[in-house]
């Protein structure tokens, strides 16, 4: 099936492919578009996406949130996986947040977008998608974030270790953000418990 991450946006402007390509460059970045001929650069389904000397580094879809449509049905099955995942705050805050969401761009991350140099391609793409269409951020085996781009859901493997920038939702509604150590147990359990870990690091 492949490595995922999403932009979940609140609003769906057109995006044409020269913004994108606007946006690398402006980073010092360059890429590639390969599109069928069908596609309608500024009002695009699907184009790939490779690096200067050719590598396919991922695909990345449209889909609108329409009944009936892909975009729905994904936004269904995200509903209905957050529930019973923690922290439960930040579950029952994501099921009513999805009501928001109007289009979803899925990039599919192949295994040169890994590799040095094209990371920061693929990760600038999704930047000015986001920044475009505003919401939420998801990537497989990881979980959700916030509109900030904290992360605020687990729904990472046992495993997992590193640091990362996550938030919890304090009495008053509010987004606590710090850095914790996902490989410490007691932080993990702390934030699982929809509580800001106490050796995390404020931020």
């Amino acid at each position: 099936m492949g490595y995922y991450i999403r932009v979940l946006g609140t609003q769906d402007p057109d995006i044409h492919m020269d913004e994108l390509m606007e946006a690398l460059q402006d980073d010092g970045l360059s890429a590639k578009f390969a599109f069928d001929d069908a596609e309608d650069p500024g009002k695009w389904t699907v184009i790939d996406l490779l690096n200067e000397a050719g590598d396919h580094l991922a695909q990345i879809e449209r889909n609108p949130v329409v009944p009936g449509e892909l975009g729905q049905e994904e936004l269904d099955e995200f509903r209905e996986s957050v529930q019973g995942d923690k922290p439960a705050s930040a579950a029952q805050w994501l099921s009513t947040y999805f009501d928001k969401v109007k289009v979803i761009y899925a990039i599919l991350m192949l295994d040169a977008s890994f590799e040095e140099g094209n990371y920061e391609i693929l990760s600038n793409i999704k930047t000015t998608i986001w920044n475009k269409t505003g919401g939420i951020l998801q990537a497989d085996d990881e979980g959700f974030s916030n509109e900030d781009g904290y992360h605020i859901l687990w729904q990472f493997s046992d495993d997992v270790t590193g640091e990362w920038s996550c938030a919890v939702l304090n009495e008053k509604g509010e987004w606590e953000r710090f850095e914790m150590d996902l490989g410490d147990q007691a932080q993990r359990k702390e934030f699982l418990a929809g509580k800001l870990p106490a050796k995390a690091k404020r931020l």
